[in-house]
């Protein structure tokens, strides 16, 4: 185990948060889960001009970050100023970063802020174009919202009106190939927990109220890490369950201390993130060389043995659980686990509705900026999310498929805009019934 401790301590000041059980307060909501816990129907068909499409919000620019729900706010991240259509157009000295906030119920712009960039930055070419300037979704307590930009660092702001509060540098490297930044923070008891693992090999807690740091961990398995951690409750403790290439680590979320690693084989890299449910843990490795899927139970110390091993991974996508099932995508395939043996279930094909603009963009090879054949490539960049027994995968050239979930895998849905064939990277948020899908240059609400 290549792990490698720098702790800093520091005393931790917390705050009470303040969302609710219908808040979709980070990257794929509640504890990374991507699962919505309202009972509220969602659509799961859609178009532009339909009644169910209840506004679009234009923003200043691209990211592959996903919205956030909070109250009656809808928080995004972008970045304008340069390379804002899918070419490195402009200066990169006029680089910006933005938060935007929305009214949820109409889609009025209630504050923004615009952020000088940190510079010198990667100039957005070769792999960087996959990725971008704003990739990291923001994280809320409730009373305020933190976003996270790579070099520029991770800045504090208001809730309630925009006023910046703090910035703080959690490191100021370059991914080595070029790839870019893209783990996401989150909040947990008065922390603001950061994976700047391309910024500086480190996982680092910020004190919410101030920004200093609390605690910084480094490791060089940090690096190739485009993960985002989840807390998993064990039987005793609270634990910070992270992935990183071929391992996964249970960290002390109070110190940054770790519990326990246990082995994935499979990858030099680790970009789907870990999910908790039914008492397992559940990473995935895919990639170069073999690919493997564990289970492992939280609670452990030292070097842990998962409780199954699998196949069937994603190599992008975080998988999601349903019914005690896990669900995987990858490359259009939707595969069905059992949670508690590993087993395959099922597997269905992800179908393009004929009519629809998403799958004319795919057929023929055209398609703007993240279309197939064109614009920033074809690989799909989100992960699924949940809502009672639907699944929703947003697909990089806009088209959102959506299953329903029983004993085998029916697709019901095909849906896309006609007007917006820009980048639909972003994992969708969902909270009381309502869909929020970001593009490239809108955020659109789709409720019955």
């Amino acid at each position: 185990m290549s792990i490698r401790n720098l702790i800093i301590p520091f005393l931790c000041t917390s705050l009470a948060a303040t969302t609710s059980a219908s808040d979709w307060s980070r990257f794929r909501g509640p504890n990374g889960s991507g699962v919505s816990p309202d009972a509220s129907p969602t659509p799961t068909q859609w178009a532009e001009d339909s009644d169910n499409v209840k506004w679009k919000a234009a923003i200043p620019g691209p990211g592959l970050s996903s919205p956030i729900v909070i109250g009656d706010k809808v928080v995004v991240t972008c970045w304008s100023g340069y390379a804002t259509s899918s070419s490195p157009d402009g200066s990169i000295d006029d680089l910006k970063r933005n938060v935007v906030c929305l009214e949820r119920s109409t889609g009025q712009t209630l504050w923004s802020a615009t952020i000088d960039s940190v510079l010198p930055e990667t100039e957005y070419r070769g792999m960087f174009a996959e990725n971008g300037y704003a990739s990291h979704t923001p994280a809320t307590d409730g009373e305020r919202v933190f976003v996270f930009f790579g070099k520029t660092g991770v800045l504090a702001f208001d809730l309630s009106d925009g006023k910046q509060l703090w910035q703080t540098s959690v490191g100021t490297n370059d991914e080595r190939r070029g790839w870019g930044t893209a783990s996401s923070p989150i909040y947990h008891d008065g922390l603001v927990i950061v994976p700047a693992f391309i910024e500086s090999d480190s996982l680092v807690a910020l004190n919410a109220n101030s920004g200093e740091v609390v605690w910084e961990q480094k490791a060089p398995g940090y690096t190739s890490n485009w993960s985002t951690p989840i807390l998993v409750d064990g039987p005793d403790r609270t634990e910070l369950v992270i992935a990183v290439p071929g391992e996964v680590w249970g960290i002390n979320p109070k110190s940054g201390k770790l519990y326990w690693y246990c082995e994935v084989p499979g990858s030099d890299s680790a970009r789907a993130s870990v999910v908790a449910a039914d008492g397992m843990i559940l990473a995935m490795a895919g990639g170069r060389g073999a690919s493997t899927s564990v289970a492992i139970a939280p609670g452990g110390k030292g070097a842990v043995e998962p409780e199954w091993t699998g196949r069937d991974v994603s190599s992008i996508a975080s998988p999601i659980v349903h019914n005690g099932r896990m669900y995987v995508i990858n490359n259009k395939v939707v595969t069905s686990v059992d949670l508690k043996t590993g087993r395959r279930i099922s597997q269905t094909r992800m179908k393009s509705t004929a009519s629809s603009p998403a799958a004319e963009s795919e057929n023929s090879g055209r398609g703007g900026r993240g279309g197939y054949g064109g614009g920033r490539g074809g690989q799909d960049y989100s992960s699924p999310v949940i809502a009672g027994n639907h699944l929703y995968y947003a697909s990089r050239n806009g088209e959102v498929f959506v299953f329903e979930l029983a004993e085998e895998i029916t697709q019901v849905g095909s849906n896309a805009f006609a007007s917006d064939r820009t980048d639909f990277s972003a994992t969708p948020a969902i909270a009381d019934g309502a869909i929020f899908l970001r593009s490239s240059k809108a955020v659109y609400c789709i409720a019955d």
